[in-house]
C-alpha cells in the first residue's frame, strides 16, 4: 500500500482552537500532518515539540488521490488558522470498475 504525508508546522490555532477527536480541542501552535492512502486522508495534529498526534475532528476524509489529498491538506492548515469547527466538503467518488 502506497502513502503521501504532508506536515506543516508552526501554525497558530484561530480562535475557538481546532477540535480533535482524542484530547478535545487545542489551542497555541501546532503541526498538521495529512497522510494520503487509497481512497481517504487522514488529518492529525500536534502541540508544536510534543510527540503526540491528535485525529483532526472530521477526519479520515474520502480522497480519490495524492493529488486531492495535498489540496485536502492545504485545506485543513487554513481551517485550524481560522479556528473553530472544521469541515470537509467530500470529494466526488469514483464510479465502481466495469
Amino acid at each position: 500500500m502506497t502513502s503521501d504525508t504532508w506536515t506543516t508546522t508552526a501554525v497558530f490555532t484561530g480562535p475557538g482552537g481546532v477540535p480533535t477527536g482524542e484530547a478535545g480541542t487545542l489551542t497555541g501552535e501546532v503541526s498538521v500532518r495529512t497522510v494520503w492512502e487509497p481512497e481517504q486522508a487522514r488529518i492529525a495534529v500536534q502541540y508544536v515539540g510534543a510527540s503526540e498526534w491528535y485525529t483532526l475532528a472530521g477526519s479520515p476524509v474520502p480522497c480519490p488521490s495524492a493529488e486531492a489529498a495535498r489540496s485536502v491538506h492545504q485545506s485543513a492548515v487554513e481551517a485550524v488558522r481560522t479556528g473553530g469547527p472544521i469541515t470537509f466538503t467530500p470529494w466526488p467518488t469514483r464510479p465502481a470498475a466495469a
